[in-house]
């Protein structure tokens, strides 16, 4: 099984070209995020994950969590990398300084999470719901909540949690039985039972933050009627030490297809007369505080079918020059390495270039939530808010698929051996099943980019997004490459089909909804395979100025451009297909009852 070594180069290309970190560390706030610093942190970074984190994955994935009388107890070396992990600074790279952490640009802190992500996918989730729970509080958290519990959760001393699912109720979460009762002395009593809950316990830390969805005595019927309440495993005395165990218990793991050693918890709060809970924010308005948590955290799962795809490649890769079979269809050489194989380089550039498309769009998308955060401008703020929001669920969807298809291509590239665990090629692929499922799946994905993101404002944000598009396949169109023109010319014929698919969504969207939801997904899908093929036809363009300059590695950027090449030839093409798909609606099965299936 291959090493991981992170992508630093492909890394910092993408945040400074197609990102802008140049412009963002102008913006308030930023100020330190120059490029010598960049250049450190993520050396420092694949360090790191190179040397401590990816040596525990095959650990992790053999030996898994276990659950025993004094709760959840993690692989082998689990407590000592998450020490080193908090020591170097990592869990607070992109939070406050004034509550421990560094402050830096999303669009910095993204890569230290994907080289985490690739080098240990099943460590890095604890720190990713802690990051998560953190923006919930700085949202909504009283002034004395914040003093309690922020500083602690930044620096990674105590971790934190979202609990959102219960056993009857899945993805509708109006169907959220837990309640929380208030107490005399302001706080509150958690009654119920959630499930899938990442990182619910672990022997890593000596506190662990839930952010609980309850419902309140008087409070209405479906999601306007949830609260969110912060519920510690140990409560906290005035002075800031650890009091009395709390009645928020994991009463079992789940037995899972990946991500052994992360521990999914099945967790009771409240069997022994209440979990003391804080409310935060206002009553009944806990989905609006828990969506904070759950749009971070799909731009996170979505950086992790990057992350996992990158690992699967590189396994993949790297056996291909080492494996020797068959003979050079070209040469007549026998006995060659089986990357001179066409369907074996077809394989590999497919991997390829799908990951480096969509770790542009995800990286793209953290420079527009630095911007959105931090710009001067209010209406330059929003406008890259809206942007961001239009994305996320394209990254989210797009990238976690990708990840997916990618890990089984490197399956198929190690042929019978990638069916065997010792090469550890399986793995990613049972690693990355999780990730269109959690934090929704990609049918929510979809729909949530239909109606709640390019209908909101009648597709006014899907315009801008095109005509980004556009001028980037003009710019294409008008370079003397004519690679980059070939480029260009299947771009702007995608961007057609886009168009239209949108024009046909939103025609029909009153009158044929069926047909319309029949049609999200594979929306879903064409969005991110033009948004793909718009970053790679950006990345071409400063690599082309980069080559005709003379300047840096001249190799890299030719080979950028060969990448973005075949992506336009072979991941392009799909987006006629899958505009015709979503035009035909669901005419093949509407008025059939379920004996069809």
């Amino acid at each position: 099984m291959s090493d991981y070594r992170a992508p630093v180069k492909d890394m910092r290309f993408v945040m400074d070209e197609l990102a802008g970190l140049p412009e963002i560390c102008q913006l308030p706030g930023f100020e330190e995020a120059t490029p010598d610093v960049a250049d450190a942190i993520v050396e420092e970074a694949a360090k790191f994950s190179g040397e401590v984190l990816a040596p525990l994955n095959r650990v992790g994935d053999k030996e898994g969590c276990t659950l025993g009388a004094g709760g959840v107890v993690t692989p082998p070396g689990w407590k000592e990398a998450y020490r080193q992990y908090c020591e170097a600074g990592w869990s607070g790279i992109t939070q406050p300084q004034a509550f421990g952490g560094q402050g830096l640009p999303e669009v910095l802190g993204i890569a230290v999470m994907e080289m985490a992500q690739s080098a240990n996918m099943s460590f890095s989730l604890g720190p990713l719901l802690t990051s998560g729970a953190v923006s919930a509080l700085l949202t909504c958290a009283s002034d004395e909540l914040k003093a309690i519990y922020l500083e602690k959760m930044v620096t990674g001393a105590w971790t934190g949690t979202m609990n959102l699912t219960e056993p009857q109720a899945g993805s509708d979460l109006a169907l959220i039985r837990s309640r929380a009762e208030p107490q005399a002395d302001g706080s509150y009593r958690v009654f119920g039972q959630k499930i899938f809950i990442t990182y619910g316990d672990h022997d890593m830390t000596e506190n662990i933050v839930h952010l609980v969805l309850a419902r309140l005595p008087d409070a209405p019927p479906g999601v306007k009627g949830i609260s969110m309440f912060l519920v510690p495993k140990f409560l906290v005395n005035a002075d800031g030490s650890l009091g009395a165990r709390n009645d928020a218990v994991c009463v079992s793991l789940e037995h899972k297809l990946g991500i052994h050693a992360s521990p999914t918890c099945v967790m009771a709060f409240g069997d022994n007369g209440g979990a003391v809970g804080y409310l935060l924010g206002a009553p009944n308005r806990g989905l609006e505080y828990m969506f904070i948590m759950m749009n971070e955290a799909r731009q996170s799962v979505g950086l992790q079918g990057v992350a996992i795809a990158e690992r699967a490649y590189q396994q993949a890769r790297a056996y291909a020059r080492e494996r020797k079979q068959g003979r050079n269809a070209v040469t007549g050489e026998a006995l060659v390495t089986i990357d001179q194989h066409p369907d074996i380089r077809r394989m590999l550039m497919t991997m390829k270039s799908r990951i480096e498309a969509c770790r542009a769009t995800a990286y793209y998308t953290s420079g527009l939530l630095d911007r959105a955060y931090a710009a001067a401008d209010e209406e330059a703020r929003k406008r890259a808010l809206y942007l961001a929001e239009f994305m996320i669920p394209i990254v989210k969807g797009g990238s976690t698929e990708m990840g997916i298809e990618v890990a089984s291509l490197g399956i198929q590239i190690h042929g019978g051996m990638g069916f065997i665990e010792e090469t550890g090629a399986a793995q990613h692929w049972r690693d990355s099943r999780i990730t269109t499922i959690y934090e929704g799946t990609t049918g929510i994905q979809a729909n949530d980019l239909l109606f709640r993101k390019l209908m909101r404002d009648q597709g006014a944000t899907a315009q801008v997004v095109f005509g980004e598009v556009a001028a980037t396949a003009e710019a294409l169109g008008t370079s003397s490459r004519p690679e980059l023109q070939a480029m260009g010319r299947k771009l702007g014929t995608a961007l057609q089909d886009w168009i239209g698919a949108t024009e046909w969504l939103a025609a029909n969207a009153k009158t044929a909804l069926s047909a319309v939801l029949t049609g999200a997904v594979p929306y879903l899908d064409l969005a991110a395979t033009v948004c793909g093929g718009w970053m790679m036809g950006r990345a071409a363009l400063a690599a082309a100025r980069h080559l005709d300059s003379g300047d840096g590695d001249q190799s890299f950027f030719s080979a950028k451009i060969a990448t973005a090449r075949f992506y336009a030839d072979h991941q392009l093409p799909r987006a006629a297909g899958l505009a015709a798909s979503i035009k035909a609606g669901d005419a093949a099965i509407a008025g059939l009852g379920s004996e069809i299936f």
